[in-house]
């Protein structure tokens, strides 16, 4: 809201008593919710302003006789998050950008007017608590919405890293199926000068990448998921890679690990295998 005077009706005074009067008690009926006004502690009023716009829970902006500050705040506000409520006086009119979001109205005049806009403004603040991420921002939803620019592009890039993910899921199985055969075909030739070694390999950049970066909306399970596949199959690599050198010890180690009862490497695969499928279909829906 203004902090300087507006009108000769609506002066600094006004302002200051509107708000430490009226508006400062009625937000903090609710007792979850203190209500302040910016001020600079330290550096410049501008930069305490935008700070509090852009990471308090709720901002109330009074449209009140079009003030240019208050204006820009909202804008500034609507470019970074949600919870934001517009309240004005009646009888003044909203500009075309702003007479589309709802604007709650009060008349100091009329003693039924603001026990209306009491109301209506408790349940407004109600909302912004009980709803968080309800948009009330159409700059945000114009930029990051659904159906946007942004989504659809991130919506397409999302789809390819799951795709690669995937393909990378389903070599694991081949790999593992390929290794697992000479491993039982080793284990039945006792002159280990005959074995074979396999220069197949899992690969793991795929999931390396979506651990890194954490690009789905995903449950925890789902990224527990990938870590433990993603782990498993680095084991498996290093064995892999020293197997011709030592042969009886790494070819114990993968008997072992292919006879293990609990959380084997083909159990990792298909569970990472089955969450990765369904975030994929989860993924294609969204649109």
């Amino acid at each position: 809201m203004p902090f300087s005077g507006t009108t000769i009706r609506h002066t600094a005074k006004y302002w200051t008593e509107f708000y430490e009067d009226f508006l400062k008690p009625l937000i903090e009926s609710n007792s979850t919710i203190a209500a302040h006004r910016s001020e600079a502690l330290r550096g410049d009023i501008l930069s305490q302003i935008i700070t509090d716009l852009i990471y308090s829970d709720i901002v109330v902006a009074d449209l009140t006789d079009a003030n240019p500050n208050v204006y820009w705040e909202l804008g500034v506000r609507q470019s970074f998050a949600h919870r934001t409520i517009t309240i004005m006086e009646s009888g003044q009119e909203l500009p075309f950008d702003l007479g589309i979001k709802g604007t709650l109205r009060y008349d100091p005049k009329s003693s039924q007017s603001m026990e209306m806009f009491k109301n209506r403004f408790s349940a407004a603040l109600y909302d912004c608590l009980a709803n968080p991420k309800r948009p009330d921002s159409h700059v945000l939803q114009t930029i990051t919405g659904r159906g946007t620019v942004y989504e659809i592009v991130h919506h397409e890039e999302s789809e390819r890293r799951l795709t690669a993910l995937l393909s990378e899921v389903e070599r694991s199985v081949y790999v593992l199926t390929r290794v697992t055969r000479v491993a039982r075909a080793n284990n039945k030739i006792k002159d280990t000068r005959a074995w074979r070694f396999p220069t197949v390999r899992f690969t793991i950049s795929a999931t390396e990448l979506l651990i890194t970066h954490r690009y789905l909306d995903a449950s925890d399970d789902f990224y527990h998921s990938a870590e433990r596949f993603h782990r498993r199959l680095t084991d498996w690599n290093e064995q892999l890679n020293g197997w011709a050198l030592n042969r009886e010890p790494t070819q114990q180690w993968i008997m072992n690990a292919l006879k293990r009862k609990e959380w084997t490497v083909k159990k990792v695969i298909e569970d990472f295998r089955k969450r990765t499928i369904s975030e994929r279909e989860a993924l294609l829906k969204r649109i």
